[in-house]
C-alpha cells in the first residue's frame, strides 16, 4: 500500500518495518480524540478562508460519517496505515475522495497528536477525579459507622494505642484528597492546546488557533510551537500522579489482606471480591485487594519508562514519543479501575468490631495511657514512662495484663494511683479521650466526618 508520505521515497517498507513502527495497535483508543480534532481543524479552516465552504462541508460530513460509525464499531484500521492519524485520512479519503487531502493543510501528525493526548487525557484525569470522589464518599460513610468501633492502632506493626476504625478509615480519605487536588491542579496543564503549531516551527497559513482551542474546549493554548509537539510533562505529571494515588490504594489493600486473615480477623471481604482455591476448599482469598495492590508496580514502571524515554530527546519530534501513548492508556484503565474495585469492595465489606475491640484488651496498647495518667498526677513523664515499661515487663514475665494488676500493687508503686486507674486503662476510654485535634476521640473523629463532608459537597 502506497503511504501518503511517500512520494520522497523510491522503495517501500518491509512488513516486520511496519510492524515495529506502527502505533495502530494502541493509539485506536484516541480515534474519537482525533476525529474531534479534525472537526475542529476543519471548521477553523473554512473560517479562515484556506478552504472553500464547499469543501469544508464536505470534509465535515465525512468526519461526521466516520465518527457515526466509530460508535458503532464499524471502522477498521490496518498496521500499514500506521497511526490513528493517517488510519482516519486513508477511511476519510474513502468516504469523500481526494478532497479529504485538504484536511491536512496547516498541520501536522505532531501537532496532531499532541492534541489528541490533550483530549484524551483530559477526559480521563476528568472520570479519575470522579472515581476518586467516590472512593472518599465510601470511606466517609464507613468511617461514619465506625466512630465507635475500636481497633489497634500501629507502629512497626505492633500494637500501639488504640484507635476509632472510623479515625483510621478517615487517613485513607485525607490521601485520596490530596490524590484528587493533584489531579485537579494538573488539569490546568492538560487543558492547553497545541493544535495548530504544525511540524515544529508553527504554519505560513493564516490560522486561528485560538478558535480550534475554544472549539475544543481547551483553556488556553501553547506559547511556543517547539514546546508544544515536544511537550509530555503533562503525561509525566499524570503517571506521577496516578502512583501516588496507587500507593495509596496499595497500602489500604495491605491493611485489608492483613485484617482479613485468619489471625486477625477484623473483616470479611463479600465472595464478589473473593476467590478460592483449586486444592484447599476451605480458602477465601482476597484477590481483588491483591491485584490492586500488584498493579501499583506496573503504573510506577508506565512512569519510569516515559521518564527515560524523555531524558535525553532534542527538540523536536522524534519517534521515541511513539512510546509515550501505551503508559498513558494502561495506567489510566488501571487507576479507574482499581478506584472502582476499592469502592464497592469497601463499601459491602463486613466489619468485625467484636474482634477489633478484643484484639485491645489482651495487649499493652493501653501503657501510654498509664503514663499519661502519672503525669497528670504530676509525676515526670520520664520517670512515668520508666514505671509503666517496668510494670508491662513484670506482666509479660507473668502473663498478665495492666488492668489485672490489683490496685494495692498499683499503690505501692505511687500513692497518687486511685481507683480510676482501670477506667483509664479502657480502650474505650482511652480513645474517648483522645480529644486533641485531628485526634482519634469519638468527637474529633465526628468532626472529621462533618468537615469531610463538606469538602464533599463542595
Amino acid at each position: 500500500m502506497k503511504k501518503l508520505w511517500s512520494g520522497r521515497f523510491t522503495g517501500e517498507n518491509e512488513d516486520w518495518v511496519d510492524t515495529f513502527g506502527a502505533s495502530i495497535s494502541f493509539d485506536y483508543q484516541m480515534a474519537k480524540q482525533d476525529i474531534l480534532g479534525s472537526l475542529a481543524h476543519v471548521k477553523m479552516l473554512g473560517h479562515c478562508g484556506i478552504i472553500s465552504e464547499d469543501e469544508r462541508q464536505q470534509i465535515k460530513a465525512g468526519l461526521k460519517s466516520l465518527q457515526e460509525k466509530l460508535d458503532r464499531n464499524e471502522l477498521t484500521f490496518t498496521i500499514q496505515n500506521e497511526d490513528i492519524h493517517l488510519n482516519i485520512e486513508v477511511l476519510l479519503y474513502e468516504e469523500i475522495g481526494p478532497v479529504a487531502g485538504k484536511l491536512h493543510t496547516a498541520r501536522s501528525r505532531n501537532d496532531q497528536v499532541a492534541t489528541d493526548m490533550h483530549l484524551y487525557l483530559k477526559e480521563t484525569v476528568a472520570l479519575i477525579i470522579k472515581k476518586i470522589h467516590q472512593l472518599r464518599n465510601v470511606l466517609v460513610d464507613k468511617a461514619e459507622e465506625n466512630i465507635e468501633t475500636i481497633m489497634p492502632g500501629y507502629t512497626h506493626m505492633q500494637h500501639a494505642q488504640p484507635i476509632s476504625f472510623g479515625h483510621h478509615l478517615l487517613a485513607y480519605y485525607q490521601m485520596l484528597t490530596r490524590d484528587q487536588e493533584r489531579m485537579q491542579e494538573s488539569l490546568s496543564r492538560i487543558d492547553v492546546s497545541p493544535l495548530g503549531t504544525a511540524a515544529l516551527a508553527g504554519t505560513t497559513f493564516p490560522i486561528d488557533r485560538q478558535m480550534t482551542a475554544d472549539e475544543l474546549g481547551f483553556s488556553d493554548i501553547y506559547d511556543n510551537s517547539l514546546d508544544a509537539v515536544s511537550d509530555r510533562d503533562f503525561i509525566l505529571e499524570f503517571l506521577n500522579n496516578a502512583s501516588l494515588l496507587m500507593m495509596h490504594l496499595s497500602r489500604f489493600c495491605e491493611e485489608i489482606i492483613s485484617w482479613s486473615s485468619y489471625e486477625f480477623q477484623f473483616v470479611e471481604l463479600t465472595d464478589t471480591f473473593s476467590t478460592g482455591s483449586s486444592i484447599m476448599p476451605q480458602k477465601k482469598n482476597p484477590d481483588m485487594a491483591e491485584l490492586v495492590r500488584g498493579k501499583t508496580g506496573r503504573v510506577y514502571g508506565n512512569l519510569t519508562q516515559l521518564l527515560t524515554v524523555m531524558k535525553s530527546l532534542p527538540l523536536a519530534y522524534n519517534k521515541d514519543f511513539q512510546e509515550d501513548k501505551e503508559g498513558m492508556f494502561d495506567t489510566s484503565e488501571t487507576v479507574i479501575t482499581s478506584l472502582e474495585i476499592m469502592s464497592d469492595m469497601i463499601k459491602t465489606m463486613k466489619i468485625n468490631t467484636t474482634n477489633m475491640q478484643q484484639a485491645t484488651e489482651k495487649d499493652f496498647s493501653n501503657a501510654t495511657e498509664l503514663a499519661d495518667y502519672l503525669a497528670n498526677k504530676g509525676i515526670p513523664f520520664r520517670q512515668a514512662h520508666e514505671i509503666v515499661g517496668k510494670l508491662v515487663l513484670e506482666c509479660i514475665q507473668q502473663g498478665s495484663y495492666l488492668q489485672d494488676i490489683p490496685l494495692k500493687k498499683y499503690q505501692e508503686i505511687s500513692s497518687v494511683i486511685e481507683a480510676d486507674v482501670y477506667d483509664k486503662l479502657s480502650a474505650t476510654t482511652a480513645v474517648k479521650s483522645r480529644n486533641s485535634a485531628g485526634g482519634t476521640g469519638f468527637d474529633q473523629v465526628k468532626a472529621q466526618i462533618e468537615k469531610a463532608r463538606k469538602e464533599l459537597q463542595n
